[in-house]
């Protein structure tokens, strides 16, 4: 009956140390994780590129860096490339698939490199609005006009003039301005 007794009194122990036993597993697998956490958030900022040191007009993750490169590389020969969000996705996806390209017979860009660019013009534009006509031109852009909301643009407005305010523009570099308006 003894051991009974002691068993019994061995088995309440053993069920009141349950519970705090289990809450301390919880606590050591919290903190391990949270510092875990903490760790691969802070080593991923500290990977990013200030915005200062940019170039371009945004940051672009690497899974759309061939899709940029290929976008300038095919735009820019001709003119300023622009950024993606001064039109909307519509207008890109026209503008991809014409051959006609503002009055100049383009040689269209074939798959994979058209799907490239696609996906970061895609990302990067800007949604339309439901009865927005689809922009070709700056100057009915809305996004292009939000951006310059003091400016007296000239008309029409060409991507060349882009250079006088935007000295980097060539380089794809939009974040720079002119004395005059920094």
């Amino acid at each position: 009956m003894f051991n009974f007794v002691n068993h019994k009194l061995l088995r309440r122990q053993q069920i009141k140390y349950q519970p705090i036993g289990l809450v301390l597993v919880v606590l050591v697998w919290s903190l391990t994780m949270g510092l875990f956490l903490s760790q691969a958030s802070t080593a991923q900022t500290a990977s990013t590129t200030p915005t200062s040191a940019i170039g371009t007009v945004d940051a672009v993750p690497a899974q759309y860096n061939l899709g940029q490169e290929l976008y300038l590389e095919n735009c820019s020969t001709c003119h300023i490339a622009i950024p993606p969000a001064v039109f909307p996705t519509q207008t890109w996806k026209n503008l991809l698939q014409d051959s006609q390209h503002y009055g100049a017979q383009l040689q269209p860009l074939i798959d994979p490199p058209r799907i490239l660019v696609w996906r970061y013009l895609s990302t990067f534009s800007r949604s339309q609005q439901p009865n927005e006509q689809i922009p070709y031109r700056f100057a009915n852009s809305r996004y292009f006009q939000a951006l310059h909301p003091q400016v007296k643009l000239p008309r029409p407005i060409q991507a060349s003039s882009c250079v006088t305010c935007h000295p980097g523009a060539s380089n794809y570099n939009f974040r720079s301005l002119s004395k005059e308006w920094e």
